[in-house]
């Protein structure tokens, strides 16, 4: 459908980026005009293309303010059945070049409670640091408490780690996530548990953390 050297990451919300192609790289025969309009405060007006059935799969910003993203075409991600960044293939969403993931091996004792109750308790955690969020502190399952916890069908998606499976605890709902399979990167932390600190204590060298303000 498409296949460039020249895209360009555009960040429409905070987290992460969109790719934005040239019209010169894009099949443009394969793209049907509708008459809707895709309207953004910064961007412009954008017209809609479906794509052989898949509504709404394109969007092209002929006359956009920003002149970088004049003529340049935006493909709905789920629309399409797969992303590549050179050979590699991409999850979820394009890959923000400015965050980077890093996974260290720790002796430090973490304790994890929830509602007053200790849900984990462990002195070989693995910590996850992932720019712009908190750190991450995975257990491994022998040190948790999984009479504590109950399954959901909840999963998540994560272009650097995979796909997530969730546990709640109580009436604190999927606050507990591990990567059964997760991505090369991130295979230090393959089968471990992780806790939201923003949604319960946790404890690092017994001294209680304080609970950051993220968008989870």
């Amino acid at each position: 459908m498409a296949d460039t050297s020249d895209a360009l990451l555009v960040w429409e919300i905070p987290y992460y980026p969109t790719y934005y192609f040239p019209t010169d790289d894009v099949d443009m025969g394969r793209l049907t005009a509708t008459e809707r309009i895709d309207h953004s405060p910064s961007r412009g007006d954008g017209d809609v293309y479906d794509i052989e059935g898949r509504p709404g799969a394109a969007t092209v910003y002929g006359d956009s303010p920003i002149e970088e993203l004049k003529g340049r075409v935006r493909f709905e991600w789920g629309a399409m059945d797969a992303w590549f960044e050179e050979d590699e293939e991409v999850y979820v969403h394009a890959r923000d070049p400015h965050t980077r993931v890093d996974i260290l091996a720790s002796s430090r004792h973490v304790r994890v409670e929830v509602d007053g109750v200790t849900v984990a308790d462990s002195r070989s955690p693995r910590i996850l640091f992932e720019t712009g969020l908190p750190p991450r502190y995975y257990l491994p399952k022998t040190d948790v408490r999984f009479d504590l916890l109950k399954p959901t069908d909840t999963a998540t998606h994560c272009p650097y780690k995979g796909q997530a499976e969730y546990w709640s605890v109580g009436d604190n709902k999927d606050i507990v996530w591990s990567y059964r399979m997760p991505l090369a990167e991130s295979q230090k932390v393959a089968g471990l548990v992780s806790f939201y600190n923003e949604k319960v204590d946790i404890y690092l060298d017994d001294v209680l953390l304080d609970r950051p303000q993220t968008h989870f």
